[in-house]
């Protein structure tokens, strides 16, 4: 019997607590902690369930570990990977842009076991049929659960113990929460629609049927057909020019954990800039990516000369519309990235770094589980940092980290008056949470700062040597934070006779005492100009007369504008506009903190630019504390523009920049 059961709306939207300092995008955790999130499990067992009871038992089964997978409790996942789990998923599948629907089979191949029933992770999805087998399908029972607004349901198939192929039929609906359907007008050409996903954390199980945990890596094909005049690229091996048929096929070969598949559907062009980089972009774009991305190539470069060779083969980026949630993800071989990027003088290209970097620290190494995020993120943080410190020297690269460091003061001090203070640790514990709440400037700079102060302590060339054997050791592999504690002991500091606070750093609250200092000659000059300012005096004059907004790289304004006091009249921030085009033409990074300070000081000549900006804007960082500062305000007429400026955007946003600023509007 198929059983075909219709995904039925949520009553209630998912809930994403983000600070308002996070700019990226903890509480000790027992390693021995048995699996939180099988509590929530309200599916229907089928009436053999004594064969699945007993396939329980055998977590711990020679089957398990014979490949050197190692089961990790995961709280987030409704998957029995312990039991059971997908060694290889090929996708067939066509993108609808008029009915704004995938659709197709997943077809699952798993690994050795003796267990009945397999667990799939699924959210907001049409599930049609569910066959077993790779030429000959049978049909075969399968259960949805009942809904966990974050988690979404458990879909549970019968299976048999030697059942190797799993195919599940679906399509998406229009509550998927990991696709982005653009309209033309939307796009830079305005002629094409474009789509993309964006899976991490947890929102791949939203657009696959999957089991949707970190823990299990896997390999990938995809066969996809979409229209004749678009091109699709996925995380895997891609063409560089279009298919006339709209057909296109897919290899990822090297195993990664779900939230790393994606696709992006486009009026898509090719650029290349290496024997193994380039970009896809709108052919609008093509020129702009050409020179801003030129030392994509270089970057690679400096990075394997740092933690050893490149195992993804092709490094390439892909400039999604302005409706991206984030700067970059770190889909492998294919970066997507946010056109946000585009300033026209090199200077965001640390983000390009960062997701670059994470083709070591996050994609070759990944968290076991979204309790230990830091462990992709701090470590890409600081590695991005070493990629532009080698191309771009040492004060560029203290400069990054000074920016870094007031953002995470920033966050320690909300986070500190918060609901979840100890979610200032760098090891999390979300149970019954969004694990998008671990995503923030503590997992991502604290964790950087951490490696920077041991870097400090047992110096760089011992420490390099160190990451150079981790990511050797781990690669393909995903760990916990008790691994990596466990391996810095017996491989750093024992060896070296080294004592250092790593359970300080890792499972308490707050920025250590020992944590290392950073100092930037060109950050304190701006400083000294910003303190002209609040004192009174105007920098246009004397020395400063020939100011231009293009004497200092976007860090360096950044630092200025913080610099700036609140209680700088109207008045002046007219001044200054005038004389440095803030609101009018800077890049958006810049706008981001001006537009905070211009709602801070009364300034609402800035407000059609802003408008503008949040409008255009999808990326959830630049827009996020734009909206949180106007509903702070003590003037309601902020209030009035921001749910007003949104009512005019949210379409725009992508689900996760939606529901963010959705919780800042309702919170006050």
């Amino acid at each position: 019997m198929f059983i075909s059961i219709e995904y039925q709306p949520r009553l209630v939207e998912n809930s994403l607590a983000f600070k308002k300092s996070s700019t990226r995008n903890n509480y000790i955790c027992d390693p021995r902690i048995e699996r939180g999130g099988m509590g929530k499990l309200h599916f229907f067992l089928f009436s053999i369930i004594s064969f699945a009871i007993g396939s329980c038992a055998n977590s711990d089964s020679e089957d398990d570990q014979k490949d050197g997978f190692k089961a990790v409790a995961d709280v987030h996942s409704y998957a029995n990977i312990e039991d059971i789990r997908t060694e290889h998923l090929h996708l067939d599948l066509e993108v609808d842009f008029e009915r704004k629907k995938i659709e197709g089979v997943a077809r699952h191949e798993m690994s050795d076991h003796k267990t009945t029933t397999a667990i799939f992770d699924v959210k907001a999805l049409n599930i049609q049929k569910v066959t077993l087998g790779k030429d000959d399908e049978i049909g075969t029972d399968f259960e949805i659960g009942d809904e966990d607004e974050i988690l979404g349901r458990p879909l549970t198939v019968k299976i048999k113990p030697d059942t190797k192929y799993i195919n599940i039929y679906y399509s998406t609906t229009d509550e998927t929460e990991a696709l982005d359907w653009l309209d033309p007008i939307l796009t830079t050409g305005k002629k094409h629609p474009f789509m993309y996903t964006q899976g991490q954390a947890i929102l791949t199980r939203s657009w696959i049927p999957i089991q949707d945990s970190p823990t299990n890596r896997i390999t990938y094909s995809a066969d996809v057909k979409v229209p004749q005049d678009l091109m699709a690229v996925m995380s895997a091996s891609n063409p560089t020019k279009k298919s006339a048929t709209g057909e296109y096929h897919f290899e990822m070969k090297q195993p990664i954990p779900a939230y790393l598949i994606a696709i992006a559907v486009g009026d898509l062009t090719y650029t290349k800039l290496g024997d193994r980089s380039g970009v896809y972009s709108e052919p609008e774009l093509a020129e702009a990516c050409g020179y801003e991305f030129a030392d994509l190539p270089k970057m690679v470069d400096a990075a394997e000369k740092l933690y050893g060779d490149y195992q993804w083969d092709q490094f390439d980026m892909v400039i999604l519309p302005y409706s991206f949630p984030f700067g970059g993800m770190e889909n492998p071989r294919l970066t997507f990235a946010n056109p946000t990027l585009l300033a026209g003088d090199q200077s965001l290209v640390s983000v390009v770094a960062h997701e670059l970097a994470h083709s070591w620290s996050g994609n070759l190494v990944t968290n076991a589980t979204w309790n230990d995020f830091w462990l992709n993120e701090g470590f890409t943080v600081y590695f991005e940092n070493r990629i532009m410190e080698a191309l771009y020297g040492e004060e560029i690269a203290n400069i990054h980290k000074f920016i870094e460091f007031q953002d995470l003061t920033a966050t320690v001090e909300d986070m500190e008056n918060g609901d979840h203070p100890e979610d200032t640790h760098l090891k999390l514990h979300l149970d019954d949470r969004d694990p998008d709440e671990g995503m923030s400037d503590i997992a991502y700079v604290k964790g950087a700062f951490f490696l920077r102060t041991l870097e400090s302590k047992v110096g760089r060339k011992k420490f390099d040597a160190f990451l150079k054997a981790y990511f050797t050791k781990h690669a393909f592999e995903t760990i916990t934070t008790e691994d990596f504690v466990e391996y810095l002991r017996t491989e750093l500091l024992e060896p070296n006779n080294i004592k250092f606070n790593v359970e300080e750093w890792i499972y308490q609250p707050g920025i250590p005492d020992n944590c290392i200092e950073v100092h930037s000659k060109r950050l304190e000059y701006m400083a000294e100009l910003a303190k002209e300012v609040n004192e009174g005096e105007m920098i246009f004059i004397g020395s400063g007369a020939n100011l231009e907004r293009n004497d200092f790289i976007t860090q360096e304004w950044v630092a200025f504008i913080r610099g700036l006091s609140d209680s700088i009249s109207p008045q002046t921030m007219a001044e200054l506009d005038e004389k440095l085009a803030f609101s009018q033409s800077a890049n958006r990074v810049i706008k981001l903190e001006w537009f905070q300070l211009a709602i801070r000081t009364g300034y609402k000549s800035a407000r059609p630019y802003m408008r503008e900006h949040l409008v255009k804007i999808g990326r959830r960082w630049l827009v996020e504390g734009i909206y949180e500062t106007l509903m702070e305000s003590d003037d309601p007429s902020d209030q009035e523009f921001a749910r007003s400026v949104f009512d005019e955007a949210k379409e725009h946003y992508h689900y996760v920049t939606r529901s963010t600023v959705q919780e800042i509007l309702d919170a006050h």
